[in-house]
């Protein structure tokens, strides 16, 4: 049987209001503010490295193997005990299968060299494939139509007291690969690709598979184009500088990325700026394998307990920076055992095409995090989006969690429930209600079995759609704040149970019902209609439900609604919108909830 009441709209109030339900809105109307963006970029420098892939074999010098020989036409390179070594400028094609060797360079400081992989495979069982001791910059070309091929063993002797060179390929060097070919790297002792100054891939297809990380750089490591397919027992890509200024970056600007890492999928020592590309990380083992367990404690992951220096216990995070993380476009498909997007600082996300199941939170940042626009489909986290100074200006969210939707912190999270273990997360602010939720436009949908939105600090609406599907235990809310929630603009819907149940504040704009003493059970749908009969909003509660929270530009202080309810479909309720009845829908509903 439908359910009818008309309620007499007051000005809005603030009272405790609790939320238990899986809401789909139906209909609604929404104010986006004109607020602007307040995203800052990353503090990348302008890569100038040259990355010219074209070479001449009349100017070159030629280089053959055969099993464990080696033959050189040409000048500036030495053969001696399997081992090439490259000491003058110049361009150096290589071409054939060395079974067990090396190749070399050991230039002037201020010499150019450029070697050519021409169908080549090296195998070195004893250290580096490819070492570069000293040049300015070395560039590793890989030939058209080329499939080349590195492989290590899984124990290397070393020269000194450094245990370096530690990478199928490395560089002391600026490190440059370059050319359409193929490069397929087998790395048994640690590392598939390092540079220890600044590494710069421009194109090619690479085919890594590397018992530590796949590819890393320490002062930078930038990618403009490439395709990339990494498993790796560490992290996929990763820098390492985090001393000096303007070190430890890592730049994408396109790209392809398949990675299954240990470790981190991306990780920079400082900023990480992606401009656009194609993602598809698993880190850690994925999701099923959380960093957190049933209380929001760690179940033993080593991952859990971390700080942000990157030479600390290894995390397993999707996209990690120490410092700021900006994103401008791409396409992410995420699996990770920890979160999937996180820094220490800042993150800004002003477009791309997220898809996100996690083992911890969606997307984290202990300072700073503003999104702009892009779509996030959070299908699985332990909460969703969490800073401590979060503002959302546009994107279309949907976010599922098991424990709270959205959250601002202004304090630690322990990774245990007795406090056993390190803290996890530092926010930048320690302060009690320091937290900030900012919400000028978007469409958010909540599902939360925690807290829908939880602020510990304030919460501004001023433009956009909200719908929360609250927890269905009385120890959450739909709606959480320490200090205050204006609602100034935009559509706010939540419905749940009522055991903590909180409203706006009265120092909002924008009024709003409230009502604490709602009887909705799985799949009903609810109509609120105004005193003309239009349709103000519709949606359907997907759970038992006993707390509602509506606030829409269209609603009117003073003016009487009606709330029908009891059917399941947005056709059964408009047949019934002149029924009524009266008396206070919500006893525990205070003026600026639904009143008779």
């Amino acid at each position: 049987m439908m359910k009818n009441t008309k309620m007499k709209m007051n000005k809005p109030f603030s009272k405790y209001l609790y939320l238990t339900s899986s809401l789909v809105l139906l209909t609604a109307c929404s104010a986006d503010a004109d607020t602007a963006s307040t995203s800052s970029a990353v503090s990348i420098p302008e890569n100038t490295t040259t990355s010219d892939s074209s070479y001449s074999t009349d100017n070159s010098t030629l280089v053959s193997f055969e099993a464990e020989a080696i033959t050189i036409d040409g000048s500036g390179a030495t053969e001696a005990d399997s081992i090439l070594t490259i000491t003058k400028p110049g361009t150096y094609i290589l071409s054939g299968t060395l079974s067990q060797g090396q190749v070399r360079v050991e230039a002037a400081d201020e010499a150019d060299v450029q070697i050519v992989l021409n169908s080549v495979s090296i195998t070195n069982s004893t250290g580096s494939a490819i070492y570069v001791k000293s040049s300015n910059q070395t560039t590793i070309t890989l030939a058209e139509n080329t499939t080349n091929t590195l492989t290590d063993g899984e124990s290397y002797t070393f020269e000194d007291s450094e245990d370096e060179p530690d990478a199928t390929l490395f560089s002391k060097t600026d490190l440059v690969l370059n050319g359409t070919g193929t490069l397929v790297i087998d790395a048994n002792y640690a590392h598939a690709i390092k540079g220890k100054d600044d590494v710069t891939i421009a194109e090619g297809i690479y085919n890594i598979t590397a018992v530590g990380d796949g590819i890393k750089g320490r002062d930078s490591l930038t990618i403009q184009s490439g395709t990339f397919n990494i498993v790796s027992g560490g992290d996929g890509l990763q820098t390492t500088n985090e001393e000096e200024e303007g070190k430890g970056y890592l730049s994408i600007q396109s790209g392809s990325f398949t990675v299954t890492a240990g470790g981190d999928g991306l990780q920079a020592a400082t900023d990480l700026q992606i401009s656009g590309g194609d993602f598809a990380l698993t880190t850690g083992g994925g999701s099923a394998n959380s960093t957190k367990d049933a209380n929001g404690g760690s179940p033993g992951f080593p991952g859990a307990v971390e700080s942000s220096s990157s030479e600390d216990a290894a995390s397993a995070k999707g996209l990690k920076a120490g410092a700021s993380l900006a994103i401008a476009d791409g396409t992410f498909s995420l699996d990770t055992a920890d979160d999937a997007l996180h820094t220490n600082d800042a993150i800004t996300i002003q477009g791309g095409d997220f898809t996100i199941s996690s083992g911890d939170d969606g997307i984290h940042s202990d300072a700073s995090l503003t999104i702009d626009g892009g779509t996030f489909d959070i299908v699985q986290s332990y909460e969703g989006l969490e800073s401590m100074a979060l503002t959302i200006n546009g994107g279309e969210f949907n976010i599922t969690t098991s424990d709270d939707g959205i959250n601002t912190s202004g304090g630690n999270n322990v990774s245990s429930s007795d406090g056993s273990n390190t803290v996890q997360d530092t926010f930048a602010n320690t302060a009690t209600g320091s937290g900030t939720l900012i919400i000028n436009g978007g469409t958010i949908t909540v599902n939360a079995v925690g807290d829908g939105v939880d602020s510990n600090g304030s919460i501004e609406m001023n433009g956009g759609t909200l719908v929360v599907n609250g927890p269905t235990e009385n120890d959450n809310g739909t709606l959480d704040y320490d200090t205050s929630f204006a609602m100034n603009g935009g559509t706010l819907v939540g419905i749940g149970s009522a055991g903590m149940a909180m409203s706006p504040s009265s120092t909002s704009t924008q009024s709003f019902l409230f009502t604490t003493d709602l009887a909705l059970s799985a799949d009903e749908a609810i109509q609120i209609t105004g005193p003309d009969g239009e349709v103000i909003l519709t949606f359907k509660a997907s759970e038992v439900s006993q707390s509602l929270v509506v606030s829409t530009p269209e609603l009117v202080e003073g003016n009487t609604y009606t709330v029908s309810s009891g059917g399941t479909t947005a056709t059964d309720l408009a047949a019934t919108t002149e029924a009524s009845s009266s008396g206070m829908m919500g006893g525990g509903a205070a003026p600026g909830g639904f009143m008779k």
